[in-house]
């Protein structure tokens, strides 16, 4: 496993994060799962405000383990709600709150605001997430589905007033586009529309957590043109997302090409298409939902591949 750095985080953090959200909150059958994730070498974990008591179930494994210090837990808060888009310090501190509560936590390592209402200024967001570092309650924040655009004018603010920025950035990235959002509000740097996007990243080296990073499952290998329309009447919620936003020809004619590399590589396509994520020339940790200590084991490997350029660009249509 290997393992970056982000500004304010003292661990090393793998460069695969394992989501919570796929693994059962119920003690005997998810601590299994993250004692496996564990000792493949994943120490980061990924868990959200809104993502039904993830985070009470990641502090009772990490207390259960004694593992709080060696554990790298990035959490999100304020998603918008039905009633109104929900990033003001208000906001910002009641989550963050309940969910040290719930972890039974002093701290976060990255806290990561799970949306970004552009109509608000920067300026009271950095203030307040500034203020929980300095009370030791998060070590370094982030935005989730945040542009660049914003992310430059909240860092702008950070250093002309002498605070701390945003140290990183979880928008949607895989060797699939993302056509169509699958949720509102989501931001993708995926797709040759988004160069300056990736380039912005590139120049700044900031690090990336990219959420979809299997595209919701287009690679897991059971996609395919000729079943799209199986899926799209009779899938569940998630393969009719996948549909939704994945299933589209540039992506498939991708898709052909990672067939034909894994052949070459002694590979499946979904390590081919994880192998593309970690071998693009960013700074990327890759959020995954693995349910199986067999996914595990299969990203880990994967996470050890590296791409050469000229492969990166084949697989992208270049």
């Amino acid at each position: 496993m290997e393992y970056g750095h982000v500004s304010g985080v003292e661990k090393p953090i793998s460069r695969i994060v394992q989501g919570t959200i796929q693994i059962s909150d119920k003690d005997d059958e998810g601590f299994p799962l993250m004692d496996a994730a564990f000792e493949l070498g994943i120490n980061a974990f990924d868990t959200a405000y809104i993502y039904g008591g993830k985070d009470a179930f990641l502090g009772r494994w990490m207390k259960a383990r004694d593992l709080r210090e060696k554990v790298v837990v990035l959490a999100k808060g304020c998603h918008h709600s039905d009633l109104r888009r929900r990033v003001t310090p208000y906001d910002i501190g009641t989550e963050l709150h309940d969910t040290l509560a719930r972890m039974k936590t002093d701290y976060i390592d990255l806290y990561v605001l799970h949306r970004d209402d552009p109509d608000y200024p920067v300026e009271p967001i950095v203030d307040a997430l500034n203020g929980y570092v300095k009370e030791g309650k998060i070590r370094a924040f982030g935005g989730s589905n945040w542009t660049t655009t914003r992310l430059k004018a909240a860092n702008d603010y950070a250093a002309g007033s002498g605070q701390l920025g945003f140290a990183a950035s979880s928008p949607n990235f895989s060797l699939a586009e993302q056509v169509e959002e699958p949720w509102e509000d989501c931001v993708t740097i995926s797709g040759p529309q988004n160069n300056a996007s990736r380039a912005w990243y590139a120049e700044n080296k900031m690090p990336l957590f990219t959420w979809s990073s299997m595209a919701g499952g287009f690679w897991s290998g059971k996609f395919e043109r000729d079943n799209i329309e199986h899926f799209r009447e009779n899938g569940d919620y998630f393969e009719k997302l996948v549909i939704k936003s994945y299933a589209y020809p540039q992506n498939f004619e991708r898709l052909d090409r990672v067939k034909e590399l894994a052949t070459k590589r002694g590979l499946t396509v979904p390590q081919i298409a994880l192998a593309w994520v970690l071998s693009y020339p960013l700074e990327i940790f890759a959020l995954v939902g693995s349910a199986t200590p067999a996914e595990m084991k299969a990203n880990v490997a994967a996470s050890e591949v590296k791409l050469t350029p000229e492969e990166v660009a084949f697989l992208d249509l270049r």
